[in-house]
């Protein structure tokens, strides 16, 4: 295997000046720089992009914790995420919390290793904000509050309560479902906990329900990578709820959804109108194309990787010197496709 020893004696030089011309730190001549790079042709040597990351302090590969990747919505993140990581010149290393042995630590000890150059925290986690600060190496969050100092990005997930709100509210319904996880996770962004990522939505359209006169309920479905416990609590709602006429929820809840109606005879939209949100794939194989508030997973990556650029930036510029604002969260506008499952 060619290496930069055979480089520099092919051409003639000192190894620091090999290095000197792949890492492009220093001085040299044009007629070493020539010398080096037709040394490097003849020889067909590739530099080792790692070890020139790491020369320059850092790695290039950036960390991604989700709870899981078998969820539609994770899946079609951390697609999105690794293109758009790419496109920089950076690479993806995942990290499926509820599918790792040592879950999110091995991570976080990476990143304090500076194995990792930064790290995008999109799982739920019980750590106080204290722990996330205390690391002092760029994190960004998405669709959580980590704590003081931890840059954020989220969907505009209260417009997205709002427009399912409005959307039921002209369209008659009277009494409507919604299917979520564990209520225990929904924290107030000033709370020292983390949120669960649809609380905000959950919320708004509950508030607006309310105001509206429209009666609604709540099912807990279980941890988000509990798909099974969705399958069950979606046909839970249809046996404990036989008057609804209205069903919220993330993607595959609402697919569950509308093979529970046609099992049981009820027409969607007649009877029964369902309306999901994320905007996955799994939207679009519920039998029916839904009515779905989609989350732009396009711009939320743009605006993670942008932020995860910053981040890496500041560190490297002025890593002794903490952060003395938290960065004001960046909020991804989310939009209604009303489709064949609302009226």
């Amino acid at each position: 295997m060619v290496g930069m020893r055979d480089v520099a004696k092919k051409a003639g030089v000192s190894l620091s000046s090999v290095s000197l011309v792949i890492n492009g730190t220093g001085y040299v001549s044009q007629d070493m720089r020539d010398k080096v790079e037709q040394a490097m042709r003849e020889l067909n040597y590739v530099p080792n992009e790692l070890a020139r990351n790491f020369y320059h302090g850092k790695t290039g590969i950036v960390g991604v914790i989700v709870p899981t990747i078998q969820h539609p919505f994770f899946a079609t993140l951390t697609a999105h995420l690794q293109r758009e990581f790419a496109a920089r010149s950076l690479r993806t290393m995942l990290c499926s919390t509820v599918d790792s042995a040592s879950g999110e630590a091995q991570y976080v000890e990476m990143l304090r290793q500076r194995s990792l150059d930064a790290l995008v925290v999109a799982a739920h986690t019980t750590h106080d904000s204290d722990y996330w600060t205390s690391i002092g190496r760029p994190i960004v969050a998405f669709d959580r509050n980590l704590g003081a100092h931890i840059a954020q990005v989220s969907s505009d997930h209260a417009h997205g309560g709002e427009l399912i709100a409005d959307l039921l509210a002209s369209t008659g319904a009277c009494n409507v479902a919604i299917v979520g996880g564990p209520r225990a996770q929904f924290t107030d962004l000033s709370g020292s906990n983390t949120t669960f990522p649809t609380v905000r939505y959950v919320q708004t359209l509950e508030k607006c329900l309310s105001q509206a006169g429209i009666a609604h309920t709540y099912v807990e479905s279980g941890e988000v990578c509990d798909l099974d416990g969705v399958r069950r609590a979606v046909h839970g709602v249809f046996n404990a709820h036989p008057g609804i006429d209205a069903f919220v929820g993330a993607d595959l809840a609402t697919a569950f959804a509308m093979q529970e109606a046609t099992m049981r005879g009820i027409a969607v939209p007649g009877q029964l109108q369902i309306v999901a949100y994320d905007g996955t794939m799994a939207a679009d194989c519920a039998g029916l194309p839904l009515t779905v508030v989609r989350q732009d997973f396009d711009a939320i990556a743009h605006a993670l990787a942008g932020r995860i650029e910053t981040e890496i930036t500041r560190f490297a510029e002025d890593a002794q010197s903490p952060m003395t604002q938290t960065p004001e969260p960046e909020i991804v506008p989310v939009t209604l496709e009303a489709r064949t499952t609302t009226r």
